[in-house]
């Protein structure tokens, strides 16, 4: 049973392991490097996958689909590309390393300075407290819109609304949201939007991208890498156009192709409102029965999630005992702090953690009772010394 799915997705659906597998044995091309064949039609793929992300997140313009690495990636390309020397950062305390990260190094050489608002003993960002945090300096509010801790989406349309009316551009992390919460960038005020490829939207590690706003002007978006892109091949400066801006060397196109294929089989499964739908009712069922069966059964805030996550713990059981019982059992999940001490601070749950499951489109309630009767187990037993 893979109760991991807010680290990586699993399994991947079979249309995009036959994508990746047919684009290696038939496809292969380096897109935009070349006029043959091969070359083209690598370019299309990409095309394709900038249209699904573009029309999945409420963008127009399929150029402003930018992709790298993951979502940390592209994080550090929002950051980082914002961020001038003696500006001022906002971000929030229940913050993933990959935001809270790239601030706090640019905090440590002296760059910017920084405000970390603090949310709510449940985890709730407050939009009024992050617009009261903005000053005349600030560059960027990051903030991301669900919680890989403990599934709660942040009212970011709130915060956009608060960024906008200041002329303050606002970065989110929707690495946990993307196909499970459906996101509009125009409704909901994001300037840049961080995705990674290889969760809810069902692709392969090493895919990511950073979706930018038809709005916004990317020209304030310094570039992290430089090299070469296929077009412009007569200077040797940069391109100043999207996506070539930052977008400097060979693309992991094979994984692209797997992506769209990926967002194509959400599609078709019902898009992020089923899926969030799914993950909902397995999350539900799971804290209902263990509440019932599982003596000292402490989730976090289970009311709070949306995205398939329910962090908890045992009493008289540290989380990893509990994940390693687990696992000895072929359940997988993830114990400790989830890249994320902040949130657990927020939560209450530093420094020992939690044991989270997060449930996908192919877990079954019968996994989910199966499940919640080893924690009974675990449970009724002796408890074994920390």
């Amino acid at each position: 049973m893979y109760f991991d799915n807010a680290a990586t997705s699993f399994p991947k659906p079979a249309a995009v392991i036959e994508a990746m597998t047919g684009f290696m044995a038939r496809g292969g091309g380096n897109p935009g490097r070349s006029g043959h064949g091969k070359s083209v039609e690598a370019g299309m793929e990409v095309f394709r996958a900038r249209e699904a992300l573009a029309s999945l997140m409420g963008v127009n313009n399929p150029m402003r689909v930018v992709f790298g690495h993951n979502a940390t990636d592209a994080l550090n390309l929002a950051i980082q590309g914002l961020a001038r020397k003696g500006d001022h950062a906002v971000t929030t305390s229940m913050e993933h390393n990959s935001v809270i990260r790239p601030l706090r190094e640019l905090e440590k050489r002296g760059l910017i300075s920084l405000t970390v608002v603090p949310c709510s003993p449940e985890g709730a960002a407050d939009p009024d407290a992050i617009a009261r945090a903005i000053t005349a300096g600030t560059c960027l509010v990051a903030a991301n819109h669900a919680s890989n801790v403990s599934g709660i989406v942040q009212p970011i349309g709130e915060i956009g609304a608060a960024c906008r009316a200041r002329g303050v551009p606002f970065i989110v992390d929707a690495s946990q949201s993307a196909g499970i919460v459906p996101i509009d960038m125009a409704r909901d005020g994001i300037d840049l939007l961080a995705v990674t490829g290889h969760k809810a939207l069902y692709g392969p590690t090493g895919t990511g991208a950073l979706i930018i706003a038809d709005s916004f002007d990317y020209s304030l978006l310094r570039p992290l890498r430089y090299g070469g892109t296929g077009s412009r091949s007569d200077s040797i400066e940069h391109p100043d156009f999207l996506p070539d801006r930052f977008e400097a060397g060979t693309l992991n196109t094979v994984g692209i192709a797997g992506l769209l294929a990926g967002i194509e089989y959400l599609m078709a499964s019902g898009g992020p409102k089923r899926a969030g739908e799914h993950k909902r009712a397995l999350t539900g069922r799971f804290v209902d029965a263990a509440r019932g069966s599982v003596p000292g059964f402490r989730p976090v805030h289970p009311e709070l999630s949306q995205t398939g996550v329910v962090s908890f713990t045992i009493d008289g059981f540290s989380p990893s005992e509990v994940g390693e019982y687990l696992d000895e059992r072929c359940v997988q999940s993830r114990v400790g702090l989830h890249c994320a001490p902040l949130a657990h601070q927020t939560l209450g749950t530093f420094p020992a953690g939690t044991v989270r499951f997060s449930f996908g489109m192919f877990n079954t309630l019968d996994e989910i009772d199966e499940a919640a009767g080893m924690l009974a187990d675990l449970a009724a037993g002796p408890a074994r010394p920390r």
